[in-house]
């Protein structure tokens, strides 16, 4: 029995391409896995703080040295690190904004990227210590941007992910989505076919 960790970013709730991905690629999952448990984290609803002084201290402060608020931030990045590391496969749902991810993904980022705990450094450098886990991408995009020097999700999560260790990284983008007609219908449907493939 595997453990799935979905991280939904996209800002709406309502009319989310991303979220439409996420419905199903879980559906398709627990279909082929019906024994995998699934945990989903939305931070839309669950916002994650971006990186503040009080995480850097909770990380960097003695622990009877810590104040409220850092012992706080460094929960929370505990609580998020815990998840992913107790994870087989990880989702990310990530709508492109601006050719980038949504802060709120970055965020997430910035709580588990976390030195001694999902990377290190040795005498070779940095070195991932999430071997052997999976990763699926799942974009939204208005325009088609794949293998274009306007694509700074994909160069930019392969680099994160693998920083920790995660190579086995699979992008399913659904891109043309605002170009309206036949852009946006092939889009959507080549997106929906690697879905089913994937499971």
């Amino acid at each position: 029995m595997s453990q799935i960790l979905v991280i939904e970013s996209s800002a709406r709730k309502q009319g989310s391409v991303s979220r439409q991905l996420t419905e199903q690629f879980i559906a398709h999952w627990q279909a082929a896995h019906p024994g995998d448990q699934i945990k989903v984290r939305d931070l839309a609803v669950d916002q994650v703080p971006h990186l503040d002084g009080n995480l850097l201290g909770g990380w960097m402060t003695p622990a009877e040295q810590q104040s409220e608020a850092e012992r706080a931030a460094l929960a929370l990045s505990n609580t998020l690190t815990d998840e992913l590391l107790a994870a087989d496969v990880l989702v990310l749902a990530a709508p492109m904004y601006n050719f980038a991810i949504p802060s709120t993904l970055k965020a997430w980022l910035d709580h588990v990227l976390r030195a001694g705990v999902t990377f290190k450094y040795g005498e070779q450098g940095p070195e991932g210590l999430l071997q052997g886990k999976r990763a699926f991408v799942l974009t939204a995009r208005g325009g088609v941007y794949a293998g274009t020097g306007l694509d700074h999700q994909e160069p930019y999560l392969r680099q994160a992910l693998g920083f920790i260790g995660i190579e086995d990284v699979q992008f399913i983008h659904a891109e043309g989505l605002n170009m309206g007609g036949e852009f946006q219908q092939q889009g959507l449907a080549k997106a929906q076919a690697q879905l089913a493939a994937v499971a």
